[in-house]
C-alpha cells in the first residue's frame, strides 16, 4: 500500500461559500417549489439541526412537509407560519427514513394536518399512513415526488428526487462532512450502491436532511462520498496488516485527531466497513470481537 493510498480525498465543499456552522437561517426559500425550515436540535450527529423541507407548487394550495424532525412547538410555529405565507395545507407527510430526529413529528404532525405519513415501514407511516417502494410517486397538485431508494444508512431509507432535477437526501447524504453508516442496521454495500444511483440521476442540487444544500457540484461530493469511504476502508487495511485489531482499537488508530465524542458513531461506521470486507472474504473475525487480514 503507498503513501498516495492513504491520502484523505479532498472534499469539494472545502472551497464552496457556505454558511458556517450555526448560521444557517431557520427558514430559506431554496428554490419556487422548497422551502427549507430548520429544527432547532443542533448536535455533533445532527449538524445544524434537522431540515425539514416544505415542498409545493405555488398556488396550488397544497404541499407536502418533509422529515417533520422532532415534534418540537417552536419547529411546528415556523412551519405554520410557511404554510400561512403559501396559503396553503398539507396532503402528505413524508419521510426519508426511521430515525428519530426525523420520524418523531411525523404521526402527530399529520393527524394535526389531517393527513396521511408516507414512509417505506408501517412503524413509521402507522396504520393510516401510505407505504412506498423504489419508483413510486407522490402526487400533488402541480408537483409530483419520485420515491428513489437508498438503502445503506438505514434499511428503509429513501430519497425523494424533485422534477427541477433536485434530489432530497435524507442521511444518505448530509450538507457537511459525511454520512455515518453505522451497524448493523446500516449496510455499506448497500450504501455505496445508493451512492452510485444518485449520482446517475444526474443531480442538478442535492437537499440535504442536515446541513446547508449542494448546488454548486453534487457529482462532485457523491464521488467524494465513495472516495471517503474507499479511503477508510484502505485505513482499515493498512492497521489489520499490523495484526488483528478489534474495532474499537481501530478507532483509537484511525479517528485519533477526530473529537472523541464522535468515536461511537466512528466505531459504528467501522463495523460497518468490516461487515462488507468480511462480505468480500477479505477478512476474518479471529475470536475475542477481533478481526484480521485473510
Amino acid at each position: 500500500m503507498t503513501h498516495d493510498d492513504l491520502t484523505p480525498p479532498r472534499d469539494p465543499r472545502t472551497d464552496w461559500p457556505l454558511p458556517a456552522f450555526g448560521h444557517m437561517p431557520r427558514v430559506a426559500d431554496l428554490d419556487e417549489l422548497t422551502t427549507r425550515v430548520l429544527a432547532d436540535n443542533p448536535s455533533p450527529m445532527t449538524l445544524d439541526g434537522t431540515n425539514t423541507y416544505v415542498l409545493g407548487a405555488p398556488g396550488t394550495g397544497a404541499v407536502a412537509v418533509v422529515d417533520p424532525g422532532p415534534d418540537d412547538a417552536r419547529h411546528l410555529k415556523r412551519v405554520r407560519e410557511v404554510l400561512a405565507s403559501r396559503d396553503a395545507e398539507v396532503a402528505a407527510v413524508v419521510v426519508t427514513h426511521h430515525h428519530h430526529d426525523h420520524a418523531e413529528a411525523a404521526k402527530p404532525w399529520a393527524a394535526r394536518f389531517g393527513c396521511p405519513v408516507v414512509a417505506t415501514a408501517r412503524d413509521v407511516a402507522g396504520e393510516a399512513g401510505r407505504l412506498v417502494v423504489d419508483g413510486d410517486t407522490v402526487d400533488l397538485p402541480g408537483l409530483t415526488l419520485e420515491v428513489v431508494a437508498t438503502p445503506g444508512h438505514t434499511r428503509d431509507h429513501i430519497s425523494l428526487r424533485l422534477p427541477t432535477g433536485v434530489v432530497l437526501t435524507g442521511d444518505h447524504v448530509l450538507g457537511r462532512g459525511t454520512s455515518v453508516v453505522p451497524h448493523p442496521e446500516g449496510d455499506l454495500l448497500a450504501y455505496l450502491d445508493s451512492l452510485r444511483r444518485v449520482h446517475d440521476l444526474g443531480p442538478d442540487a442535492l437537499y440535504p436532511g442536515h446541513g446547508p444544500e449542494l448546488t454548486e457540484d453534487p457529482e462532485a461530493v457523491l464521488d467524494y462520498y465513495r472516495e471517503h469511504r474507499g479511503f477508510r476502508e484502505r485505513q482499515i487495511l493498512e492497521v489489520l496488516s499490523a495484526g488483528p485489531s478489534k474495532p474499537r482499537n481501530l478507532v483509537e488508530v484511525i479517528y485519533a485527531e477526530v473529537d472523541r465524542k464522535l468515536w461511537p458513531a466512528a466505531e459504528a461506521s467501522t463495523r460497518a466497513t468490516l461487515a462488507a470486507l468480511g462480505a468480500q472474504g477479505r477478512i476474518v473475525h479471529t475470536g475475542d470481537d477481533r478481526v484480521g487480514l485473510v
